[in-house]
């Protein structure tokens, strides 16, 4: 296997970035500060995890080429063998590229950090709020399914029914890497359950994506640019929580960023965690506009509404949710709903690549 992988991992060349830092553990004053010598390990131990994958499916084709060398070279009944042997390890083989290749494009500065993931009802009133709280369950299982964990930072009920907005961190090795393929629109059809009418209506509902951001990142915000409004919490919470002006509102005023967090008792920690929040989205639209491509991120996202869908997931008349950005799609509405999202994931990670790019995939296939 080549040096560069995937045209987007050079091996050697993070095989010197483990010795660098490995030789940054043995300074002096390393463990000073243990919350920064405790990330340098964690991805120390991350480069490794990679490598180390790349490593062993070397020796694995090297060995099934070894295999095929004792085919040409045996009798008719080893070779009827030998070849049982290979028709086995090759399939799982091929699973295990397909694994490497998406590990191959999580390159990005914060891929490996947790995911700050916020959902927003638009267009179409209870519809909307209905299919927000769907979208709620569907990344809920998601991250079940990749061994992630979630924390829930806000929620605002709907009028009616389901939600209007949550923000939920989910935390995980990669999981901004992963989440952030679902930053866009996301449109449903479907019959509403809300109709007595049994008519068919389309729900819109906005997804954000960002890296939750450390103190890797310098970035001071001025105290003057930030409004800072404490209220009693909504919704569901435990005694305390919503019987004290514990829930944090921080508006940055230059931007008109808006981030809200009730999750916890105290109004000092609900501040901290909304600070963090602010700081990841400004520092995300701070790159956005150094960005010609603006529809990658924010821009992509637009209005809430008609035209503005990165995918679709239609329930009537017929079953089928299609990325329009990919052109990946499959039958098994119930599936992903229930969070089966890789297929959709992988092919928006494989869109960068040339082999993959303009190719309507079939997860039914």
């Amino acid at each position: 296997m080549p040096a560069t992988y995937g045209g987007f991992f050079d091996v050697e060349q993070k095989q010197r970035e483990i010795e660098a830092l490995e030789a940054q553990m043995g300074e002096p004053g390393f463990w000073d500060t243990p919350d920064r010598a405790q990330k340098h390990i964690a991805k120390v131990n991350g480069l490794k995890r990679i490598i180390s994958g790349l490593v062993t499916f070397n020796k694995r084709v090297d060995d099934a080429t070894v295999m095929v060398e004792l085919i040409e070279a045996s009798s008719p009944a080893e070779q009827e063998e030998y070849a049982k042997e290979l028709n086995v390890s090759v399939p799982a083989m091929v699973e295990d590229l397909d694994r490497l290749e998406i590990a191959s494009f999580l390159t990005g500065q914060f891929d490996r950090n947790n995911a700050i993931f916020s959902i927003q009802a638009g267009a179409g009133g209870t519809e909307s709020n209905d299919w927000a709280d769907i979208l709620f369950r569907m990344y809920s299982r998601w991250t079940e399914r990749k061994g992630y964990t979630i924390e829930l930072m806000d929620v605002q009920p709907g009028d009616t029914a389901g939600i209007s907005k949550a923000t939920i961190l989910i935390k995980g090795e990669n999981a901004y890497g992963y989440a952030k393929a679902e930053r866009g629109v996301h449109r449903l059809v479907r019959i509403s359950p809300f109709d007595s009418n049994k008519r068919r209506h389309t729900s819109f509902c906005a997804v954000d994506v960002v890296a939750e951001i450390t103190e890797e990142i310098a970035l001071d915000i001025p105290e003057d640019e930030i409004r800072t409004d404490v209220y009693r919490s909504s919704g569901k919470g435990g005694q305390g929580v919503n019987t004290t002006d514990s829930a944090v509102r921080l508006t940055h005023m230059p931007s008109g960023i808006v981030v809200v967090c009730q999750n916890e008792r105290s109004q000092i920690k609900n501040k901290a965690t909304a600070m963090v929040v602010l700081k990841a989205r400004l520092y995300e639209k701070r790159l956005d506009d150094k960005r010609s491509e603006m529809e990658r991120f924010y821009g992509e996202k637009g209005e809430i509404g008609f035209g503005s869908q990165i995918r679709s997931y239609v329930l009537q008349p017929y079953q089928m949710v299609k990325d329009l950005r990919t052109g990946v799609s499959t039958s098994d509405t119930q599936g992903v709903l229930d969070g089966d999202l890789d297929g959709f994931i992988y092919g928006w990670l494989r869109a960068g690549c040339p082999r993959h790019r303009n190719k309507d995939i079939q997860m039914d296939d």
